[in-house]
């Protein structure tokens, strides 16, 4: 059914894994859509009442794919066009934070810009020990959008959330936890049991009392979010359309191209070296 995402569903409880490993996960314009289409077809399920989402590959997710062309649109494009795929990342974090059911995240490796910004729009966060989030949007030029900013500031605070986005703070998952940032810690590799376990303590309370109880929690955190964040996609196109922003993307994937090279150099054997097994030393 999907291409990009791996659902499994076990005793009420769906995992929507992001299954693009090899670009870790990164979101594409294909991966947001799936997200989007998914979030719907789980909202109308009444046996399902928790939804994890994890990432393949060791990682939650490295962010929007800055390799994507269409994720960038054209300039000569027509406009409904580009706002269509500049909206992607916010109707995505929406529709999954609109869900009825309890969701959380099941985060190893790291979670870095839209993957963080996905994790905030579910209810819970867990993360493993050696695991960190961070978003580096500013730095490349972008604002952080996708509606994540009142989310941000709901869980961290004004001063923290300009930190964490103004000056793009890497931070380890146990400064994370510290601040209000991810709900529980796991041991590595132990994301996604911590997220079940979490899950799973959900659902022994009564249901119908949970999922009224999230929606109103939801409906008063976010009284006036729409209207700071209905504008974000414009905001996002004028912003990477602008010198400095190309700048900064081009000069990212240059240096991430630099060190992906480096590191196949240094697996490569040394000059001369045989990789033939040796015969073992007599006896």
């Amino acid at each position: 059914m999907y291409e990009t995402l791996v659902v499994d569903e076990r005793e009420r409880i769906a995992r929507v894994t992001l299954n693009r490993p090899r670009q870790r996960n990164a979101m594409s314009v294909d991966l947001m859509r799936e997200m989007i289409a998914c979030a719907g077809a789980l909202a109308t399920r009444t046996d399902i009442d928790a939804v994890i989402v994890t990432g393949a590959g060791g990682v939650f997710s490295a962010g929007a794919d800055l390799k994507d062309a269409r994720r960038w649109a054209e300039q000569d494009a027509p406009l409904a066009a580009k706002r269509e795929v500049a909206s992607l990342g916010f109707r995505m974090a929406r529709a999954w934070e609109e869900l009825p059911q309890i969701t959380v995240a099941a985060i190893e490796g790291h979670a870095i810009g839209g993957g963080l910004a996905l994790a905030l729009a579910l209810d819970w966060r867990v993360a493993a020990r050696n695991a960190f989030v961070s978003f580096p949007e500013i730095g490349l030029g972008i604002p952080l959008t996708w509606g994540t900013i009142p989310r941000l500031v709901n869980l961290v605070g004004p001063s923290r959330a300009k930190r964490l986005t103004i000056l793009c703070e890497r931070c380890s998952a146990t400064e994370a936890f510290a601040m209000g940032l991810v709900d529980a810690l796991a041991p590595a590799r132990g994301a996604l049991a911590g997220a079940r376990a979490l899950a799973e303590a959900a659902l022994a309370q009564p249901r119908h009392a949970v999922r009224m109880s999230k929606e109103a929690v939801n409906v008063y955190a976010n009284l006036g979010a729409h209207a700071v964040s209905y504008m974000a996609h414009d905001q996002l196109q004028l912003a990477a359309a602008s010198a400095e922003s190309t700048a900064a993307r081009e000069a990212f994937l240059l240096s991430r191209a630099g060190t992906t090279r480096a590191r196949s150099r240094a697996s490569r054997p040394a000059r001369g070296s045989s990789r033939r097994r040796q015969a073992p030393a007599p006896r």
